[in-house]
Formats: C-alpha cells, sequence, structure tokens
C-alpha cells in the first residue's frame, strides 16, 4: 500500500493549494480527485476568466456560525501573497469592479498555475478516483478507492459543497466529519438566483435578459448592484449576493430606483413637465422594455397617462411600488447552479489557526467543505488559498 506524508481529498482550489503548499516543503503528497480532471470550478468561475481572490478581502465579507473564525487563516496567507504567486507565473489580470481581480485570458492560467507547482514540489495527483471508505486513526489514515488503496499520516479534506454537481460538487467531505463525529450545520445553496411562481414570474421571463440596478434587502442586509432578469425570475450580482442572506418564505424588499426618490421626482415632474407622459419619465430611468412592462403589470390604468393626469396619492403609490417593492421568491434555483454551499463542517470542532479537528489533529478540512462562505467577487478563492496555506504550514511544522 503506498504511503503518504499527506492525502488531499479533492482537485480544486483548496486541494491543490494545500497539495503544492506541503510538497514545497518536502512532504510526499497524493491528492485523490474523483472526477476526470482537476480544477474544474476554477475553469468555470468568473465566466472562463476566473475571479481569483478579491483586493478588499476582510472577515466582514463572510458569513459563518463563527465570524471570527476566518481571521488567523486569512492573516497568515493574504490577498497579496496570492497576487504574488500570480505576478510570479507572468498571468495577466485586471480588477473588474470593488476589488474583483480576474485574469486577462482564461482561467486556465490560474489552474495552470497551480498544477505547475504541483508537478514542481513533486505532488502526485489522481483523477477519475473514487474514494470508497476511510479509516482515520491516531497513527494515520488508510483510503480504499476503486483506483488502490492508500495510506498517509496526515488527511486533507477538500471536497468541496454541494453546489454544481456537474463539477463534481458531493456531499462527501459532510459525510467523512459525521464519521467523525463532528457537527455539521445546515446547508443550502448560496450566491444562487431567485425563481418565482406568482404573478411575476411571467413579467420577470417576458424581460429576460434585460438588467438595472437595484437594491436589495433581507435579514438586515442590503446589497446594490445589477439585477438580472431570467426565464425563471431573478439574478445578476445584487441577488446572488442577498440570496446567501435570504431565508425561504422571506419577503425580498426591492428598491428598483436606489438613486431616486420617485415620490418625489413624480411631484417635481409633475410642476416642471406636466404635459410629460408617464411612461416617456419612466424610459428616462429603466431600459425602455422594462418601464412598458412593468407598467402594463404593475398600473395598466396609468400606462397611457401624462404626469399632470396623475394625483398626488397616484404618484406616492408608484413610488411605493418602486422605492419599497415587496417580493415572495418561491425558492432558488438550488445547488444547480449556485456558486457556493452555505453552512458545513461547524467550525467549533475546528482550529482556526490549523483547520485540524481538535480531536482528530491528523484530519483537516479546508475550504468550501467547511462553515465559512465568501460574498461574490473572489472572496471564496481567497477562503480556499487561506485556509489551504494554514492547514499546509501545520504539516511541514509537524514534520
Amino acid at each position: 500500500m503506498p504511503k503518504f506524508d499527506v492525502i488531499v481529498l479533492g482537485a480544486g482550489a483548496a486541494g491543490l493549494m494545500c497539495a503544492l503548499k506541503a510538497g514545497q516543503k518536502g512532504l510526499s503528497v497524493l491528492v485523490l480527485e474523483k472526477s476526470n480532471k482537476p480544477g474544474k470550478k476554477i475553469l468555470m468561475s468568473g465566466g472562463g476568466r476566473c475571479n481569483f481572490t478579491n483586493q478588499y478581502a476582510m472577515p466582514e465579507n463572510y458569513l459563518s456560525n463563527n465570524p471570527h473564525f476566518c481571521k488567523s487563516a486569512m492573516s497568515q496567507y493574504t490577498v497579496w501573497d496570492f497576487i504574488a504567486m500570480v505576478e510570479k507565473h507572468g498571468i495577466p489580470y485586471h480588477e473588474k469592479e470593488l476589488g474583483q481581480l480576474f485574469c486577462d485570458r482564461s482561467s486556465k492560467d490560474i489552474l495552470n498555475m497551480l498544477l505547475d507547482e504541483c508537478d514542481r514540489a513533486g505532488v502526485k495527483i489522481i483523477t477519475a478516483c473514487e474514494t470508497q471508505t476511510v479509516d482515520i486513526q491516531d497513527e494515520g489514515v488508510g483510503l480504499l478507492t476503486d483506483v488502490s488503496a492508500f495510506s498517509a499520516k496526515n488527511l486533507v479534506v477538500a471536497t468541496g459543497g454541494l453546489s454544481i454537481p456537474k463539477m463534481g460538487g458531493s456531499g462527501f467531505g459532510y459525510q467523512l466529519a459525521e464519521q467523525l463525529g463532528l457537527d455539521v450545520l445546515p446547508k443550502r445553496a448560496g450566491l444562487v438566483p431567485f425563481i418565482f411562481s406568482d404573478s411575476h414570474k411571467d413579467l420577470f421571463a417576458s424581460l429576460s435578459g434585460t438588467s438595472v440596478l437595484a437594491s436589495l434587502t433581507a435579514n438586515g442586509q442590503t446589497f446594490t448592484h445589477q439585477v438580472l432578469f431570467t426565464h425563471r425570475g431573478l439574478s445578476g450580482p445584487a441577488v446572488l449576493q442577498i440570496s446567501s442572506y435570504w431565508d425561504l418564505g422571506q419577503p425580498l424588499r426591492v428598491d428598483w430606483m436606489p438613486d431616486v426618490d420617485v415620490g418625489e421626482a413624480l411631484i417635481k415632474a409633475k410642476e416642471t413637465s406636466s404635459k410629460q407622459a408617464l411612461l416617456q419619465w419612466l424610459t428616462q430611468q429603466w431600459p425602455n422594455k422594462l418601464a412598458e412592462a412593468w407598467l402594463k403589470h404593475q398600473f395598466p390604468e396609468v400606462l397611457d397617462k401624462s404626469l399632470q393626469q396623475l394625483s398626488k396619492a397616484q404618484c406616492l403609490t408608484l413610488a411605493d411600488a418602486i422605492n419599497r417593492c415587496q417580493l415572495k421568491p418561491a425558492g432558488t434555483e438550488g445547488y444547480r447552479t449556485a456558486e457556493v454551499t452555505l453552512g458545513g463542517v461547524n467550525t467549533d470542532a475546528l482550529s482556526s489557526k490549523t483547520m485540524a479537528v481538535k480531536t482528530q489533529p491528523n484530519v483537516f478540512f479546508i475550504g468550501e467543505v467547511v462553515d465559512v462562505t465568501g460574498h461574490l467577487g473572489g472572496f471564496n478563492f481567497q477562503w480556499a488559498w487561506a485556509s489551504a496555506h494554514a492547514t499546509a504550514n501545520a504539516l511541514c511544522l509537524e514534520k
């Protein structure tokens, strides 16, 4: 049975990063990946450009039952540490917006960088390898797979979450945690589009492909960014962000014109441009298609009216419907399109410095499988790099 210092389960962002860092310190490392190739989620991320980190990554950008847990790992390996690796490999990149860093060319640049570093460090990677049983003892770990049996002194679980099953998402890491008697917090899809089943479904479907700036609020959190109408409901950056805070059955508050006090603006426009049609006024704020479809759906009785014909009460009613809209999503698109999985291995069971299981210090959980979930915009990659580095450091110190 081949014996290694470390076996890493999962060849995603966290798994490859941990493997290369451990290998660079002289440890023998084996990475086992159940998919037919490594880094599938890396390749699809950022629309194929990989939003590999965020310049402004802070603990406040993460959701966790313990909001302080991520601080240690993130202080050990910062955004600038990863950027230094990217620059060392000559990978061109740019800031898209709000600190989000993307490859100029392709996500392949980031994956190839990780694989090159693994290769130089002597890391062995086996793909299309399904782990069947894991025997965890204090003196080491034994794994039986459909390829062979392997053993190691340490096991790193970097299996990711349930999001995007076709890219390799699975619950295997959670099963291993439960096998060890660890608490696994309730899981749900995060950074995911909303779907609707009420009258808004047809409205949003008719606007599919149209986007507009809006503010979305749920559970005391507000995000202002683009909202994209889809055949099933709503997507876009603001929707993905708020989805991680929204709970099924809750109303979603939407301000469709966050930069305009609609009531005040309509009343003022009545005085200065009274002959202007309401629809024309709306098209100055929204895309024409949205303005017309929204009026037909919400207030067909005023579709052809001028501002002069609107009463003050009607202006305020329109303002409420725009600035203080209440929606009730039927749910989300679920793990099929979710970028991340919320919840996971309870951080109370792990060392925040090393990511090791407190009761089984030769087993480590890193990346998405842990109850640490970032906002949209490169934050989840930064958690993958940082948590992986923390574990690799601990493994190397141990040797």
